[in-house]
């Protein structure tokens, strides 16, 4: 199918969900698949969180369901509506997009994908403000409750205070992480260590030879030059590194018991680059987006919240 052209009137959002998921899921963590994706919720996803007691007991000839019980409680993940709300001026195109395009006319009209341009530069902008309310969004204009927002807030989460991690310490603040998890999720498959881009980057340094039982040559006797990109692990855990959350601070936690939902395919969502020149007269070219964006994990008690 050919690219989406832009009429002498506007362009109007046949392909919004197209652009939409571009923009979303290119945020890091969803490109990466690092959280579980729930597109297309209309309004509200609840989700049943179950938890057992005395369901082992000692065998006899009876059935006896009073000593066992489940209880069930729910998570609500309601995605919050956010948009997109742009004018611009024609006139200050010209120094990023070529004048040839513009025609030799005095009097421009969006030319053919332009709206591809400007709905790349939007959604690149889309997908950054995406990640940092992922991890630390707080609920109010333009964001949602995030993961750190959630996770301080829930009695059943783990918590661990720790300190500003640097090259010295990365190794005992990481330890810390593991050792106050429970013990039934560490091993699992999809188990990952969610750490901010600073503790990144001081366990990269210490596995260089900056931590004090490294040895001063570091990984493979290679110094500093010993990662190239590829993924991190701390005691078998894969490392994530998640770009929206905020310095000092990490997440022990499964992938499947993390969520990000959006009304992805909601027919509420609009993506429209409207040329004004021909219903106002103005010069000015207005970008609309509209799509719904939210998070929400599963079980508490399974994830581990470090913050200094």
């Amino acid at each position: 199918m050919p690219n989406p052209t832009i009429t002498s009137s506007s362009y109007a959002g046949e392909f919004a969900g197209k652009y939409l998921g571009a923009a979303l899921l290119s945020a890091s963590t969803l490109d990466a698949g690092a959280v579980t994706i729930l597109p297309n919720v209309k309004f509200k996803a609840a989700m049943k969180v179950g938890s057992f007691s005395n369901l082992v007991r000692s065998a006899d000839c009876d059935f006896d369901a009073t000593t066992s019980g489940m209880t069930l409680t729910e998570k609500v993940l309601q995605p919050a509506e956010l948009q997109v709300n742009l004018q611009i001026c024609k006139k200050e195109l010209h120094a990023d997009w070529e004048a040839a395009q513009m025609g030799f006319s005095a009097f421009d009209e969006l030319p053919p994908l332009f709206s591809d341009f400007v709905i790349a530069r939007v959604a690149a902008e889309v997908a950054q403000a995406t990640e940092q309310s992922i991890w630390n969004g707080s609920d109010g204009e333009g964001s949602f409750d995030g993961f750190s927002t959630l996770l301080a807030a829930d009695g059943d989460v783990v918590d661990v205070v720790g300190t500003t991690v640097n090259s010295g310490n990365v190794i005992d603040e990481l330890g810390k992480i593991i050792d106050a998890a429970n013990q039934s999720v560490l091993g699992k498959e999809d188990l990952t260590l969610y750490v901010s881009n600073n503790i990144a980057r001081a366990y990269i340094r210490a596995l260089g030879g900056f931590a004090t039982n490294i040895g001063a040559n570091g990984v493979d006797n290679k110094g500093t030059t010993w990662y190239n990109g590829g993924q991190l692990t701390f005691e078998g855990i894969n490392i994530f590194v998640a770009q929206g959350l905020a310095s000092n601070k990490a997440v022990l936690a499964q992938s499947s018991n993390l969520f990000f939902g959006t009304g992805l395919l909601d027919d509420r969502n609009v993506v429209k680059v409207l040329d004004m020149a021909d219903l106002d007269g103005s010069d000015n070219c207005r970008i609309v987006m509209r799509y719904t964006a939210g998070v929400q994990f599963g079980i508490g008690a399974d994830i581990v919240y470090y913050t200094a």
